[in-house]
């Protein structure tokens, strides 16, 4: 009897002593499957696609040119805001995630209105640096949503350095109103899309329009 027992009583501690192990082995595919699945999320995240919206800025008043550095007209100050209006819950879950503009005051005050609504600062750059300009905004907005405020002679070269369309026309004394969407995604073709967000207001002479390369 006591060497049947201590048989069972061997037996039982082998089992005992197998389940943990068996639980650790179990276990370790689960922990490898888990961090693959966190990379995975984390490299698409890194990797979401980024939209950059151009706009030139809004009309300005002629009357103020005389200094080089022309503000609005009561025509582009309406016309700014509607641009807020478009733009400031332009994605369904937030806004606009930067908004860059010129040293301009054209610009800075075509941007105000979306930039107040949004609380965010317009940040001051020169769009003319072409290329350091647009390779700034993709690595440090990699995934985002920005404005870029600029000129009607600088827009569509900013375009073109992200692989979008080459086939911008040429702004004129009414082109204010264009909105250019460029989407870059991590693969895969760049797309330009074109809206228009101030067709409700009047285009009458004498409204303040300036010229294009303004």
């Amino acid at each position: 009897m006591a060497l049947f027992g201590d048989r069972r009583r061997a037996a039982d501690r082998r089992r005992t002593n197998g389940r943990p192990r068996r639980r650790r082995s179990r276990l370790i595919p689960i922990s490898i499957y888990l961090v693959v699945c966190l990379l995975l999320a984390w490299f698409f995240e890194s990797q979401a696609t980024t939209t950059i919206i151009f706009v030139r800025n809004a009309d300005v008043d002629v009357t103020t040119a005389a200094n080089g550095d022309p503000s609005l007209s009561p025509l582009g100050l309406r016309r700014s805001e509607l641009l807020a209006d478009a733009l400031a819950d332009i994605d369904v879950v937030a806004g606009v995630d930067a908004i860059y503009a010129s040293e301009f005051r054209r610009t800075q005050q075509t941007a105000a209105p979306i930039a107040r609504r949004l609380d965010l600062d317009v940040r001051i750059t020169d769009p003319y640096q072409v290329e350091s300009f647009m390779a700034d905004v993709l690595d440090e907005h990699k995934g985002e949503i920005v404005l870029v405020v600029t000129h009607g002679d600088i827009l569509a070269p900013l375009v073109e350095e992200l692989h979008g369309s080459k086939n911008i026309p040429a702004m004129d004394n009414i082109g204010d109103d264009n909105i250019y969407i460029v989407s870059i995604p991590w693969f895969g073709k760049v797309k330009t899309l074109r809206l228009h967000y101030g067709l409700l207001l009047p285009r009458t002479p004498g409204n303040g329009v300036f010229s294009d390369a303004l």
